[in-house]
């Protein structure tokens, strides 16, 4: 019944000799099983160190490269020097700023959970206030609106 993949009734019973086979084939698949179980996690173990040792390599290569940055700032500050800037400078340049004052992060931060603490009208208001006062011409625009509303307000 098993080598035709039918399932065997509950009444049905086994010589001794095909439990034993049974017993063994089920016991090897299992030792396969857990051999591989133990491999696996020994693959991910050593992932795991390696993906840890990468990423205090790229944190220190960061701080490498601000450190550049803060040397090629300090030498560009020289008068008669060149001040052509690059893309890498670019990149760094705002974690070196970023560094270099503490307490501009700090208020960033407050000012972004301030924002998301307040409610969706008040996010609104917020952002038609920055939108409206961003630039000369948008003030303009809401100014002679605002008048064009009082004055057709006044008139009827």
């Amino acid at each position: 019944a098993l080598s035709a993949g039918q399932a065997p009734s509950p009444g049905t019973s086994f010589p001794e000799g095909q439990v034993d086979s049974l017993l063994s084939i089920i016991s090897s698949q299992r030792e396969r099983f857990r051999a591989r179980n133990q491999e696996l996690e020994g693959e991910t173990l050593t992932l795991q160190h390696t993906v840890h040792a990468l990423q205090s390599e790229l944190d220190t290569l960061r701080a490498d490269n601000i450190k550049l940055y803060e040397k090629i700032k300090f030498l560009q500050s020289y008068p008669g020097r060149g001040g052509s800037r690059d893309d890498t400078e670019q990149r760094y340049s705002s974690q070196y700023e970023e560094r270099l004052d503490p307490f501009s992060s700090f208020s960033r931060k407050e000012r972004q959970r301030k924002y998301l603490s307040l409610s969706p009208w008040d996010k609104a208001t917020l952002s038609m206030g920055r939108l409206i006062l961003s630039s000369k011409t948008a003030r303009t625009v809401a100014f002679f609106y605002t008048l064009l509303l009082h004055c057709l307000v006044f008139l009827v």
